[in-house]
């Protein structure tokens, strides 16, 4: 917890109200069995009438007081804990956001989603408790050991007893638990994350009729969760009957050493019902205090848990930005004749693999040119297009842009440069203008249907009520594969990018629509170089150079009919997609090593 003081900056006032104005509250109720012995002792013991009015009117007052004091406490502790806990979920989600790809991945989603919802809950909970009871009820529970001793001091040893052997168990049960409690919220990550998985692909669990295994996992898994969580209730079960035991075997010998006391004139009945008022209220404020002990126990476990994101730092570094960096779409002096993109003997292996994603790939991308890339399922393309826009760092080698490291531009210099469209189309809940205006902010609806019109959309957007004003839900649910596909292009093309990266972005559309997209793409002005991923060889047939990967290396690089000729894992793949052409003898051919 201490690691995320910080965040009680701005809160340190009604941090240390909170608690003042409940031990006031307590100092109130501590009072009340004064009171009630003196009525005892003095009014009913001399019948004055007079006597017991007045006192009951200071009862009153008492609990007036301690009621004001007790709302004004919960309103600062509220505000405290409320304020501390928004503070702290902005923090961790401004700080998630500046990890990179690699840190994400090593995280994983649902882990992060439960950090930041059920643990910051849970945390702000325990804050809420700890500001008004932690030092309340200990308060109390001392305080009514030294007024019993004022009262009578045999009597008060009783108390003097049986609050270390209380505190003794307390602390036991607490230290105990801990780790059990981290156990547990281990256990909801891998819950939350196989809930999330089942959700995402519910179509496809049905499509292969995976119900019942589905259904048997999660079983598994919450039958784990249920397991601990049985475990912690039943160590914590044993808090309340064990305190229970203490304080009433207590009570017992206060009650029999009281009476003998005033057996023997030493001790007045209105003592000894003020004494068993302590007890009792003892009891309860152990009560309170051992149920406030599971609740911090939860929260410091998962504060630690919150904390460990923030010890995590981005792997990535920016250098400062530069008074005199040229602006995105105006490059000056060499960087205007260096190529858009250049590889120089490039490496990559994702953390915690055993082998490399890509290795020693080099190639040049001339500005304004097109480069196709293609290859076999998980031979790199995506993780080479992935370096440029530096959503990973390369292991070995350098990747520049406009001849300039990647790693040397200051922090949204290069992403301010690249138009990304994903494999996976995502868009969010929203219009389709504020959807697309995530590449430009400031952009006009004529820029939009500009480049709708250019990712073969704008017929779809005409034909939804509202055209640009259409609502679309989250994740796009309203819309085709092929419709998010051709919306996540125009996003990217709204931003007028000097580089264009489209990852296998059109897979959802027909032929025709992607031949019209591809040609609408190069018709736009400047000199826009763009890298298109695909698995259709007429998708990159003619590009001005085409990149062939197999696994992870660059098998050929060239144009299609240099490939057809020099490259055989390149002839492969056409020929698997055009049949039709292919020769009789296909060992002609040089190919490239």
């Amino acid at each position: 917890m201490s690691r995320l003081r910080k965040f009680f900056k701005n809160y340190r006032r009604q941090a240390v109200l909170a608690p003042i104005f409940k031990l006031l509250e307590a100092l109130m109720n501590l009072l009340v069995p004064l009171a009630v012995g003196a009525i005892i002792n003095n009014g009913i013991g001399n019948a004055d009438r007079n006597y017991i009015i007045r006192m009951f009117i200071v009862l009153l007052v008492l609990a007036v007081l301690g009621m004001l004091f007790s709302f004004v406490a919960q309103w600062y502790a509220a505000n405290a804990s409320v304020g501390f806990a928004a503070q702290m979920r902005q923090a961790l989600f401004d700080h998630i956001q500046k990890l990179s790809f690699t840190e994400i991945d090593t995280l994983r989603p649902d882990t992060l989603i439960t950090r930041m919802t059920s643990d910051a809950n849970q945390v702000q909970n325990g804050l809420n408790l700890a500001l008004r009871l932690l030092l309340r009820s200990p308060f109390i529970v001392f305080g009514s050991m030294i007024l019993a001793f004022t009262i009578d001091v045999k009597s008060a040893l009783v108390f003097a007893v049986a609050i270390p052997v209380l505190t003794v168990v307390v602390f036991a049960i607490m230290l105990a638990s801990i780790p059990l409690f981290t156990k547990s919220q281990k256990a909801l990550d891998r819950l939350t994350g196989l809930t999330r998985e089942n959700l995402s692909g519910a179509r496809v669990i049905r499509a292969f009729c995976k119900e019942q295994q589905e259904v048997d996992e999660f079983d598994r898994r919450n039958e784990a969760l249920t397991h601990i969580n049985e475990r912690v209730g039943r160590l914590s079960a044993l808090m309340n009957p064990l305190t229970y035991v203490i304080i009433n075997i207590a009570t017992i010998v206060l009650i029999h050493t009281g009476a003998l006391q005033v057996s023997l004139g030493a001790l007045r009945q209105g003592d000894v019902v003020a004494l068993y008022n302590y007890m009792a209220q003892i009891i309860i404020e152990l009560i309170k205090l051992a149920s406030l002990i599971i609740t911090i126990n939860k929260s410091l476990a998962c504060a630690n848990r919150i904390a460990d994101v923030f010890d995590i730092q981005p792997g990535m570094t920016y250098p400062a930005a530069e008074a005199d960096f040229e602006p995105a779409g105006r490059p000056d002096g060499e960087t205007a004749t260096a190529p858009a993109v250049r590889f120089d003997n490039v490496s990559f292996t994702y953390a915690g693999a055993s082998d490399a994603a890509l290795s020693d790939v080099s190639f040049t991308a001339a500005k304004g040119s097109t480069i196709g890339i293609i290859g076999g399922t998980g031979c790199g393309k995506s993780t080479l297009v992935s370096l440029i826009a530096r959503f990973y760092d390369a292991t070995r080698g350098c990747v520049s842009v406009n001849g300039r490291d990647v790693r040397s531009y200051p922090e949204g210099a290069l992403t301010g440069r690249i138009g990304f469209v994903p494999q996976k189309a995502v868009l969010f809940r929203g219009t389709v203008r504020d959807n697309l205006r995530w590449g430009n902010e400031s952009a006009d609806d004529e820029s939009l249907w500009e480049a709708l019109d250019a990712a073969q959309a704008k017929d779809v957007i005409e034909g939804k009520p509202g055209g640009l004003s259409f609502l679309i839900e989250q994740n796009g649910r309203n819309l085709s594969g092929g419709q998010k596909q051709r919306l996540t292009i125009a996003r990217a093309l709204v931003k007028k990018p000097e580089i264009l990266i489209m990852d296998d972005s059109a897979s959802a559309l027909d032929f025709a629509t992607d031949l019209a997209l591809r040609r609408a793409v190069r018709a736009l002005e400047g000199s826009m170089t763009i890298f298109i991923v695909s698995q259709r060889a007429s998708s990159i047939r003619d590009a001005d150079g085409i990149l062939v990967l197999d696994d992870g290396r660059l098998a050929g690089k060239g144009t299609h009919k240099e490939l057809m000729k020099s490259c055989r894992v390149y002839r492969e793949i056409y020929y698997s997609q055009y049949p039709d052409e292919k020769p009789e003898d296909t060992t002609a051919g040089k190919e490239q090593a």
